[in-house]
């Protein structure tokens, strides 16, 4: 798992860590990501499942923030808890308007 920084955004990424695990070592570090929008960019989908991080979507929504899965393998449809979105560019597009209308009080 790697994470970056790029502003209020916090993108986590997937590397050879299955989906449990994952989510796991997420929880180990939310704490210092929690003020932020988060986006998971998931490079294997097939190793567990996406509602272990069912809790984190939760509380990250809760306390108004962003949490978007970027997945090509993923489809919205199937998974209506969960932004799921097929590339990074999306994402940010997605968080971008998200904030404004944050800051409009929408």
């Amino acid at each position: 798992m790697t994470i970056e920084q790029f502003g209020t955004t916090a993108v986590v990424t997937q590397k050879k860590t299955n989906l449990i695990e994952l989510s796991k070592k997420l929880l180990v570090v939310y704490e210092r990501l929690k003020l932020q929008d988060i986006i998971l960019h998931l490079k294997d989908t097939t190793s567990g499942s996406i509602e272990s991080f069912s809790t984190l979507v939760s509380n990250h929504s809760t306390a108004n923030r962003c949490f978007v899965f970027v997945s090509t393998e993923l489809n919205q449809e199937h998974f209506e808890n969960f932004i799921i979105i097929p590339t990074l560019q999306e994402a940010y597009d997605y968080i971008d308007m998200e904030v404004m209308q944050r800051n409009l009080g929408l």
